[in-house]
């Protein structure tokens, strides 16, 4: 379809940002492929070319993308570019990328032109120090106002402002510097296909017997890696089952449907089940395997998720759950804050953190290499607390009034078909392009957008004739006279290029006809380089400065000192 138009952003696409079927299974890679669900449906819906953007010209790279697409429902036609026809992104106006980092992306883009397209990223962790870096370097990026990195809750956002604010507060002090530009940073949530959650009373009377559930037991729910140290620390959960099992009289199991790193912390887990919750029946399934993910959403009646984790960011859990009609509770944390009503769809419960300075040897040790990521977050972890008490109390609430389950349950599905199902989120995500298209062609203002900038590359990516200009003795000039130094003919020229030596850089080499353009002039007397020009444009000048010296370099011209 030659003259179909292009959705209003092309992806970057990688397996690891929307690949669900790996051993390691990340909210990530969760919400990557869900998104890229719902591109496939929101292009395919307007007929318009739905493209992609790979980091490599390969043939494996360029088929990958296409089979990711059409396992997200695909079913036309998917345009895919590579570094080499990277120009073609004006085609839809936009890259989308499934990380915040984007400062590469964009020095490579003003090589071909500032204001041909705009990039857009999205938050997921951090807490890492390279995602810290990212974000507290938007200020010294190049980085536009038609750019956009997507925040994926208010709490991010706070988090960005705030690494943001401190590089401010140095950059100012260092350089003196008073115009500090950056990308837009909308908050947006990530989105679920709400569909996908709703279950059957066949399924759930299946699932439940399957695992040994009455009729009248209450199904608590726990859905994401299960990692003390780098996701929810278990130890609030049980104890508040616990509590709320025996002040209920009921039977209350516990679902935790993930997955663990390794045996050390699965045997951790099994262990503080035990002492913790004796009274609740405990059950694993692996939430890497769909069939299970099924199974579990099925069989529960509460959902329950006491995040206390720095690098959890959005929690894409609780409004999967709220899309299966499930109620909550959660802890008044990051993203949780935003995606759960308290009171209405579940309950929120109460969260504490030490005030700021009171963790400068963490950040110390983590910085220094003393602690790895893991162990900065799970140290930073042990000293957020979830209010035992109050978590309780809501779990008990909840296993002792059905109808109050049912009531907070339509509630909470009724929020995710509403606010988040991926169908409104990618609205958002349209309407977000569509802005930073009409602030890159200066429509939405009607004051001129700020300079173009000064350089077109990178500083630290610079021309290596332009940066290792102090390494020669000469550099070739204008005026520089060249020597015809030998007789050369199509077979010389062939033998000589394909020396291995050579042959590794056949591309960029000159042609037969090239080189003999060359020397038939000097054939008659030496010549400066610009007598070799003739009509040739800046950029064929270029090519003909390398060729001559290329000649040189196999002999077969001279030059003057």
């Amino acid at each position: 379809m030659p003259n179909q138009s292009w959705f209003g952003a092309s992806v970057y696409y990688s397996n690891d940002g929307y690949n669900t079927s790996g051993s390691k299974l990340m909210g990530r890679q969760a919400a990557g492929q869900g998104f890229l669900r719902a591109y496939v449906q929101a292009a395919q819906a307007k007929s318009e070319q739905a493209s992609a953007w790979v980091t490599s010209h390969t043939t494996a790279a360029v088929r990958a993308a296409q089979e990711g697409f059409e396992q997200a429902g695909l079913r036309t036609t998917l345009q895919v570019m590579t570094p080499a026809t990277m120009v073609q992104l004006q085609n839809s106006g936009c890259l989308y990328v499934p990380q915040p980092g984007l400062h590469e992306l964009a020095w490579q883009r003003a090589r071909v032109g500032e204001r041909r397209y705009s990039l857009c990223g999205v938050t997921h962790t951090t807490a890492s120090h390279a995602v810290m870096d990212t974000l507290a370097d938007l200020p010294t990026s190049p980085l536009r106002p038609w750019d956009a990195v997507i925040c994926t809750s208010t709490s991010v956002l706070d988090t960005v402002k705030t690494l943001v604010g401190r590089r401010m507060e140095f950059l100012r002090w260092k350089l003196g510097a008073s115009q500090l530009e950056l990308p837009q940073l909308p908050v947006i949530p990530l989105g679920v296909h709400v569909s996908d959650f709703r279950t059957t009373e066949q399924e759930r009377a299946a699932a439940r017997q399957s695992l040994n559930m009455a009729p009248d037991d209450v199904v608590v729910l726990f859905v994401g890696r299960l990692s003390f140290h780098a996701k929810a620390h278990p130890h609030p959960m049980f104890s508040a089952l616990q509590s709320a099992c025996t002040q209920e009289g009921k039977r209350v199991h516990l679902v935790q449907a993930g997955w663990y790193a390794n045996d050390a912390i699965e045997a951790a887990f099994n262990e503080a089940a035990k002492v913790l919750a004796p009274s609740v029946v405990h059950h694993h399934l692996d939430a890497r395997d769909p069939a299970s993910r099924r199974q579990a959403w099925a069989c529960a009646d509460i959902f329950c998720s006491l995040s206390d984790n720095i690098q959890e960011t959005f929690g894409l859990t609780p409004i999967e759950a709220m899309a299966a009609g499930l109620p909550v509770v959660v802890s008044d944390w990051d993203g949780y804050k935003d995606t759960v009503r308290d009171g209405v769809d579940g309950f929120r419960v109460r969260t504490w953190m030490p005030p700021a300075g009171d963790g400068e040897d963490l950040a110390a040790l983590y910085e220094r290499g003393l602690d790895n990521y893991d162990i900065y977050c799970g140290k930073s972890c042990e000293f957020v607390a979830v209010d035992i008490p109050h978590a309780a109390q809501a779990l008990g609430q909840l296993i002792a009034n059905p109808s109050l389950r049912k009531r907070m349950g339509q509630s909470g599905q009724q929020r995710a078909e509403q606010v988040f199902d991926w169908s409104v989120v990618m609205r958002q995500y349209e309407q977000l392009w569509s802005q930073l298209a009409d602030r890159r062609k200066g429509l939405d203002t009607p004051h001129a957008q700020p300079d173009r900038m000064p350089c077109a590359r990178s500083p630290a990516r610079l021309d290596p004739f332009d940066l290792y200009s102090g390494y020669p003795t000469h550099v070739l000039s204008d005026t520089t006279t060249v020597t015809l130094s030998q007789p050369v003919d199509p077979a010389l020229y062939a033998q000589t290029t394909a020396l291995g030596i050579h042959k590794y850089a056949s591309a960029v080499l000159p042609t037969w006809p090239q080189v003999q353009s060359v020397l038939t002039p000097l054939s008659a007397s030496p010549l400066q380089v610009k007598d070799l020009y003739g009509q040739a444009n800046p950029a064929e000048r270029k090519r003909l400065r390398r060729q001559l010296l290329w000649m040189v370099k196999v002999g077969w011209l001279s030059v003057a000192a």
